[in-house]
């Protein structure tokens, strides 16, 4: 290893250590007086919540959005990434004059419970021992998430939001916070998502998992106590969902089979094609503002998502007597979430008797679609945004 790489290491250790803790955000602390309940049995207390938020509040406290990030995403939906320096993951969608308007609506980003940006999470330092909470965490669900992000939303002061809005993991928080707080949610929409993470997904899931847990750096989720990083194991991890967020199509559009900075091929196994470079740079740069623990917690809530399961079964009586209104959006070269995941939700909410609109959007872009440059998804955001907004008085 080079003494290069050594630095890089010694800095994401510290940086990880440092957002752990004290992120470059706005914290709420919890103590013993709030302790969070969880699915897995007991409580966890203390704990904290790190968020953004964009816009004012005004003074109905009725124009409030809740912003619910993807498996990899944050806090830090529309300003600059403290760690990376890159823009926010959804500046295409949320700021100044954009479907989601900075200018007109309250926003609120906050990283989910497990996380690795300031919520509480197996980074964090556990106040039993005054070291990192590493696997001594409980695992943690997608409800248990949803019951951190109302309590944010109680300290705020807001007792209803005018909209929930997130994709892929996002989405399914927006389901769970639309079945388990029904008169907190005017507005939900749920995107590029499903009710249960299916047995392919969570195949793949497991994949990144058991290559984080055979890097000998993980040692045995204790890496954080030891200073080491299972950075190889977590990068594999990265490459092999990267695939998974991309289509055939654009895959083919973006790369093909053409090399990478040489004429011919090398015989060897370097990365000769471009895509397989582009696969290197994503696993390494996301193990610079990642932790490994975080990515199992985090994918295991995914796995365990299965709404109807809550509900005997019937996906529909996770909805019964909802009023709030639904906009589901998917993409056609998604693969993850299909089209057919969403409609099997809006099927359920129409049984219900729920208010609901559906757009399948036509991309080659595949799941990550919802993150990228889509007018036609833009269009459908702001149009559903801004009619509930009149709805409530909030324009």
């Amino acid at each position: 290893m080079s003494d290069n790489t050594v630095q890089r290491d010694l800095s994401a250790y510290e940086a990880a250590r440092a957002e752990a803790d004290h992120p470059h955000s706005a914290v709420v602390r919890f103590g013993a007086e709030a302790p969070l309940q969880l699915d897995a049995g007991g409580v966890l207390t203390p704990f904290q919540i790190a968020y953004q938020t964009y816009g004012t509040l005004n003074a109905a406290r009725s124009n409030a959005i809740l912003l619910c990030h993807a498996l990899s995403g944050d806090q830090h939906a529309a300003n600059v990434h403290p760690v990376t320096g890159k823009p926010g993951w959804w500046e295409t969608l949320v700021g100044p004059g954009k479907p989601i308007d900075t200018e007109r609506f309250f926003v609120i980003a906050s990283n989910v419970l497990g996380g690795c940006l300031g919520t509480t999470g197996p980074s964090s330092t556990n106040p039993s021992t005054g070291q990192p909470y590493g696997l001594d965490l409980p695992v943690v669900t997608i409800r248990d998430m949803v019951r951190a992000q109302a309590m944010l939303i109680d300290h705020l002061g807001i007792e209803k939001l005018l909209a929930v809005v997130g994709g892929s993991m996002g989405g399914m928080q927006v389901l769970q916070w639309a079945a388990s707080y029904p008169e907190r949610v005017f507005a939900a929409m749920p995107i590029a998502t499903a009710a249960r993470h299916s047995a392919q997904n969570i195949a793949f899931h497991e994949v990144g998992r058991q290559a984080v847990m055979a890097d000998p750096d993980w040692r045995g989720g204790r890496y954080l106590h030891e200073g080491t990083s299972p950075r190889r194991g977590l990068s594999v991890a990265r490459m092999a969902a990267h695939i998974t967020y991309m289509s055939d199509s654009s895959l083919h559009r973006k790369f093909g089979r053409r090399l990478q900075d040489r004429d011919g091929h090398t015989f060897s196994f370097d990365a000769d094609f471009q895509v397989e470079s582009y696969l290197r740079h994503q696993g390494e740069s996301f193990v610079d503002r990642f932790d490994a623990n975080s990515y199992l917690y985090v994918t295991r809530a995914m796995d365990y998502f299965d709404l109807a399961g809550e509900y005997e079964g019937v996906l529909a009586n996770a909805f019964k007597g909802v009023k709030t209104r639904f906009c589901l959006v998917s993409f056609t070269s998604d693969w993850l979430f299909t089209t057919a995941d969403s409609r099997a939700i809006v099927h359920a909410l129409n049984a219900s008797g729920a208010q609901v609109s559906f757009a399948e959007i036509e991309s080659d872009k595949g799941h990550d679609s919802f993150l990228l440059d889509e007018p036609e998804f833009f269009a459908i955001t702001r149009g559903f945004i801004d009619a509930a907004a009149r709805a409530v008085g909030a324009l």
